[in-house]
Formats: structure tokens, sequence, C-alpha cells
């Protein structure tokens, strides 16, 4: 019974996450970006909270994880962002919502979701657990490439010259490769329906802008 709950709460939230990118895709191609677009925040923290209705952090190794990640992303972002170093020159606009020394805090929950979904869907593959690992960063590092595509027009970031360097995706592997490796070392399961539909309805947006 409790299994059939979870599916049922983990269809029912991907729905509503599909709901709220498509609705996006529709109304930004009908002209309304400004408004669509300066709800990134509130989209963001929709799909945090599904996916933590799904999976919810409780106990202490999930919420250690997750403070890691989030901690680890915020510090990589602090150190990007003020200094260049990791990804380059770049700074953050204002659709990522309030920031920390020039760094939005929901970058950190994203750098900690997108981890724990990556990973998950990659349990639908049998594979050793590294090999795990390394696919989940590609993943990672997948999306966040469309998303580059659109970022300077949507306000979230820009990079100095307009384009994201080498660098920046070199980094977004090692740093989502770090972060793997640690989740498939805490030897995590989580949920594999909520996980794929978070990613490919990102995805879908993403490459809708950048085709």
């Amino acid at each position: 019974m409790y299994k059939h709950l979870m599916t049922y709460k983990a269809h029912l939230a991907a729905g509503i996450i599909w709901l709220f990118h498509i609705s996006a895709l529709i109304g930004i191609s009908l002209g309304h970006l400004d408004w669509f677009i300066s709800k990134t925040p509130l989209n963001l923290m929709v799909c945090l909270l599904l996916f933590l209705a799904v999976y919810p952090l409780d106990n202490a190794r999930k919420i250690t994880a997750f403070i890691i990640f989030f901690s680890g992303g915020m510090f990589a972002e602090w150190l990007g962002v003020n200094y260049g170093i990791l990804f380059g020159d770049y700074l953050y606009g204002a659709n990522f919502g309030p920031k920390w020394d020039g760094v939005p805090l929901l970058i950190g929950a994203y750098w900690a979701l997108l981890t724990f979904i990556t990973a998950a869907m990659m349990d639908y593959l049998k594979l050793n657990p590294w090999s795990k690992a390394l696919l989940a960063a590609v993943l990672m590092v997948t999306l966040d490439f469309f998303m580059e595509h659109s970022a300077p027009q949507f306000d979230f970031w820009t990079f100095e010259g307009g384009l994201a360097p080498l660098e920046n995706y070199i980094t977004w592997f090692l740093l989502a490769l770090l972060f793997q490796g640690v989740l498939r070392w805490m030897d995590f399961t989580g949920n594999k329906i909520i996980s794929l539909h978070l990613y490919f309805a990102q995805l879908l947006f993403f490459l809708f802008f950048y085709f």
C-alpha cells in the first residue's frame, strides 16, 4: 500500500512539474517572456518542494548529503562570481531569487537537487556505482550546456564576453562527479519517477529555446 501511495504521489508531482514547464513554454512563446521568467524562483521552489514531498530528507544521512551539495555548490559559485575562479568570469542576474554575496541561494539548492535526481535516474541502468556516477555527472553538464544558451536572455547569469568558456563545463563536470561520488559512497536510492520527470521537463524547456 505504501509503495503504491508513493508511486501515485510521484506521478502527481510529475504532472504538476510538466504543467509548470509547458505553461511557461507556451506563455513565453506568446510573448510573455518577462512575466514567466521572473517566476523562475517560484518554479524552482515548487520543483524542490515536490521532490522533497516524494523523496523526503527524513534521516541524518540524507540531510547531510543535501547540506554537502548545497554548501559545495554555493562555495564554488561564490568563488566564480567574486574571483572568477573555477567557472570563469560571470555574474548572476535578477531572475534567480535572493542572493548571498552575489550568489542566489537557489543555485545551491539546485546543485543539490540536480545531484539527487541524476543519480536516481542512473538506477534504471544495470551498471557499477562508479559508472553510474560518471554518467550522472555527464547528465548534469548536458543540462548546464543547454541552460547556458538561454541564461543571458532570461537574466539568469551572464559570462564576460557572452559565452561560457570551456573551463565552465570542465568545472561543472568535475564538481558534479565529486558530488555523484559522495552520493554513491553514501549508498542512496532515490525516487526514479520524480527524478526522470524533473530532469526531462527542464531539458525540454531549454532545448526548445536552444533550437
